[in-house]
């Protein structure tokens, strides 16, 4: 697979079979990630790579909070900018409309709320998930080598064969993750990276793009 495939099969499946990831594919992709850019390199990142049964007892813990209705953990930063405007909101309604219509939840669903959490929280059945935590000294420039990195990773699991759908939404969970991996005061978590096989005969959702016009612009040439 090319590096122009990867990057057009990448997308957040939200389907993942119970095939396990055999544990050196894994390394040989986390391996490789390795050579992501980052400023000074300062590799800034820290992965927990969670699996077998302490990711069902993290899933177990987190399914619990989201079925409760747990708000989930004070933020430690936005998910979100506030006051979202046009254009941006816009992609983000279609977007959620699209995912969550494929995935059974009617936007106008009570229970909405809820249900995305739980189907979150479960990680959408992964059999593995790569949590990425940052040092709480970092800055900006720190968090978008840490993006950098995430996305080398995502395209070599597609090298793999494999998929992957990022989930910020652990951080509403945080604490229960930082419990289960005991991760050190010191660092704040990131995101989830769930990681698996496709379910088969699940659709294959493809959220659309803005035309490259309304995104970039071309200087000199």
């Amino acid at each position: 697979m090319d590096v122009y495939e990867a990057v057009d099969s990448r997308r957040a499946v939200r389907a993942f079979s119970d095939e396990p990831v055999p544990k050196e594919v894994l390394e040989r992709v986390l391996t490789a990630a390795t050579r992501a850019p980052s400023s000074g390199n300062l590799q800034p990142w820290h992965v927990y790579v969670v699996s077998g049964e302490p990711l069902a007892e993290l899933k177990r813990r987190a399914t619990a909070r989201a079925r409760a209705g747990d708000p989930g953990d004070e933020r430690e930063y936005p998910m979100y900018p506030a006051g979202l405007a046009s254009p941006y909101l816009d992609r983000f309604a279609a977007a959620a409309t699209q995912r969550y219509q494929a995935l059974g939840i009617e936007r106008d669903d009570p229970n909405r709320p809820v249900k995305i959490a739980a189907l979150n929280s479960e990680a959408f059945g992964a059999p593995v998930v790569l949590f990425c935590y940052l040092d709480r000294t970092m800055g900006p420039g720190q968090w978008a080598d840490a993006g950098m990195y995430l996305q080398t990773v995502m395209l070599l699991l597609r090298a793999e064969g494999l998929h992957s759908c990022p989930q910020v939404m652990w951080t509403m969970y945080r604490k229960t993750v930082g419990e289960l991996v005991d991760a050190d005061d010191g660092l704040v978590l990131l995101c989830g990276v769930s990681v698996g096989f496709e379910r088969e005969g699940t659709p294959q959702l493809r959220t659309g793009r803005a035309d490259l016009g309304e995104t970039v612009s071309f200087v000199g040439g």
